[in-house]
C-alpha cells in the first residue's frame, strides 16, 4: 500500500483514463464487465510502466552522478598532493587535471542523456 502512494505521488496520480475514450457501447452486462476489466488492467499496466520508467530514470541519474562526483574528487585530490610534492610541474598538472575532470563531466552528461530518454521515450 505505501508503494502505490508513494508511485502515485512521483506520477502526481496521471493515469491515462480510457473510460471516457471508449466509443463502443457493450451490448449486454457481460460484455461490459469485460470491457471494465480490460480498462482497469491497462489503465493499470500503464500506470506500472510510468513508475517504472520514473524509478529507471531516477537510478540512471543517481548513479551516473555520483561516480563521476567521486572520480573528479580523486582526480583533484590526487592533483593538489602532486602540486604539494612538486610545485614547478603546477602547469603540466593543472592542464592534465582539467582535462581529466572534463572527461569524468562527460559521464555524468551522458548519463543524464540516458536518464532522459528512458523517461520520455
Amino acid at each position: 500500500m505505501f508503494i502505490k502512494r508513494f508511485l502515485a505521488l512521483i506520477l502526481n496520480n496521471s493515469k491515462v483514463d480510457f473510460k471516457n475514450q471508449s466509443t463502443v457501447e457493450p451490448k449486454n452486462k457481460k460484455n461490459m464487465a469485460a470491457e471494465k476489466e480490460v480498462v482497469e488492467a491497462a489503465t493499470g499496466l500503464l500506470g506500472n510502466l510510468e513508475a517504472v520508467k520514473t524509478m529507471s530514470a531516477a537510478f540512471a541519474i543517481a548513479v551516473g552522478a555520483f561516480a563521476p562526483a567521486m572520480a573528479i574528487g580523486k582526480l583533484a585530490t590526487k592533483a593538489m598532493e602532486a602540486i604539494g610534492r612538486n610545485p614547478e610541474a603546477t602547469p603540466k598538472i593543472q592542464t592534465a587535471m582539467i582535462l581529466s575532470i572534463a572527461f569524468a563531466e562527460a559521464i555524468a552528461i551522458y548519463a543524464l542523456v540516458v536518464a532522459l530518454i528512458v523517461k520520455f521515450v
